[in-house]
């Protein structure tokens, strides 16, 4: 569910009509709807409310300071995979308590960072890093808490770009091998061995993936303890998918996922940790692109929006698809054709979706990209020198700009030519 419906013929955001939006911002920009945001973290929060847990968000599915500030307000913790994403979280008031540090090339700076800056676990990823994180919390005086991430070579049946759970990718120790890094691990100095972490892949459908990891998982939590290990958290990473298409089936829900968490490792007592990012801001965003042209081609017609590749990168990525609608909603059973939803980026891989059904739109009318909330203005770069999108945070009746569109001369001013030249 999100917040964004029809009324009288107009698409809103909660109570505010995106073409009041637009008006105001200019397209293409990125609209989120704050009810949204709640309700699904709520979901996940309610899913786990029999054990005792900590939801902590993805950062990387979308890091606006406001985003984050609603989500932190709200005791979400934050999982970062980078300095800057911590240094995110902290600036939009979540405790270095609350927050989890992974990713698989952390330098020793960023870990310098998150432990003078307070973390609640590093998730490491290999023995050099657990080495290094070693040296570096003894030189501070410090001990700092730490989960392994282990391979669990489970196939997350998703895009393989976004898989992370299988042997051949480049994440986590592999679990045939944990036992034995997990005694380095107590071995070395201001180290603090206190739970398991796991994260399989991005944007799972099926529940049955997880299972299996998760039954894994169990198994080398009683080997552990069996080894004189405490482990008292289970961090199960994210990566719960979402409809990306409205006349497709729905993937599990939140409720769905705790009770399956519960069945594989609920009965080891610990205190669960989980990761979900695109769940939680996926569907609580829209991105607004006006059209330019209509171009009638050999044997297909183009629609040509202001939006581009730059601006939205999950289709030419991931042969992602959105489903897009007009801001003015047509009468049922209106005429549609279908038409190549492009941008002006010159790329032919700057294409959101060929044959899609349409009504006839003209220069100048705004569409609506659902489900943009995740992985949208996050992934966004400045190709072609086109400026990055503003973004808009909406509750109720209100709106506010949390990211301004810069201007040329703002980009421009970035670049420094040398004296010699």
């Amino acid at each position: 569910m999100d917040h964004f419906t029809y009324r009288g013929g107009a698409l809103f955001a909660e109570d505010v009509p995106l073409a009041a939006i637009a008006a105001s911002v200019g397209t293409p920009v990125y609209v989120y709807s704050a009810a949204t945001l709640t309700r699904h973290f709520d979901q996940f929060r309610q899913a786990l409310a029999w054990t005792d847990h900590l939801v902590c968000y993805a950062v990387k599915a979308n890091s606006n300071l406001a985003v984050l500030r609603l989500l932190g307000g709200m005791g979400a913790g934050m999982d970062v995979v980078s300095g800057g994403e911590y240094a995110r979280a902290r600036a939009a008031g979540v405790p270095g308590g609350r927050i989890v540090f992974s990713g698989v090339g952390k330098t020793r700076a960023e870990m310098r960072a998150a432990i003078e800056g307070g973390i609640r676990q590093f998730n490491v990823e290999s023995e050099n890093e657990l080495a290094a994180l070693s040296e570096i919390a003894v030189s501070m005086g410090a001990a700092v808490p730490v989960a392994v991430r282990v391979n669990p070579d489970v196939d997350a049946r998703t895009h393989a770009k976004i898989a992370t759970g299988r042997s051949e990718n480049k994440f986590g120790i592999p679990i045939a091998r944990a036992r034995q890094v997990y005694a380095a691990a107590a071995r070395l100095p201001g180290l603090r061995v206190v739970g398991i972490d796991m994260h399989i892949g991005s944007q799972l459908t099926e529940l049955e993936p997880f299972r299996q990891a998760y039954a894994k998982m169990a198994d080398l939590c009683r080997a552990l303890r069996a080894d004189g290990h405490a482990i008292t958290r289970l961090d199960l990473g994210g990566g719960l998918g979402i409809p990306y298409r409205r006349d497709n089936a729905a993937p599990p829900l939140p409720v769905e996922y705790g009770a399956m968490v519960r069945e594989t490792v609920g009965d080891l007592g610990c205190e669960i940790e989980i990761e979900p990012g695109r769940n939680i801001v996926g569907n609580a965003g829209v991105l607004l692109a006006s059209v330019i042209w209509t171009k009638r081609g050999e044997g297909r017609d183009f629609l040509i929006l202001d939006a581009a590749m730059n601006d939205l990168i999950r289709p030419a990525m991931y042969d992602a698809h959105h489903d897009i609608v007009p801001l003015r909603q047509r009468p049922a059973g209106a005429p549609v054709a279908p038409v190549d939803v492009v941008g002006p980026v010159c790329e032919t891989g700057d294409t959101f979706g060929r044959g899609v059904d349409l009504p006839p739109l003209e220069d100048g009318e705004i569409v609506a990209f659902r489900s943009a909330g995740a992985y949208g203005a996050v992934m966004a770069s400045e190709y072609n020198s086109r400026p990055l999108v503003p973004e808009v945070l909406v509750s109720g009746e209100r709106f506010a700009v949390i990211r301004p569109r810069p201007g040329i001369e703002e980009m421009l001013a970035r670049d420094r030519i040398p004296d010699w030249l």
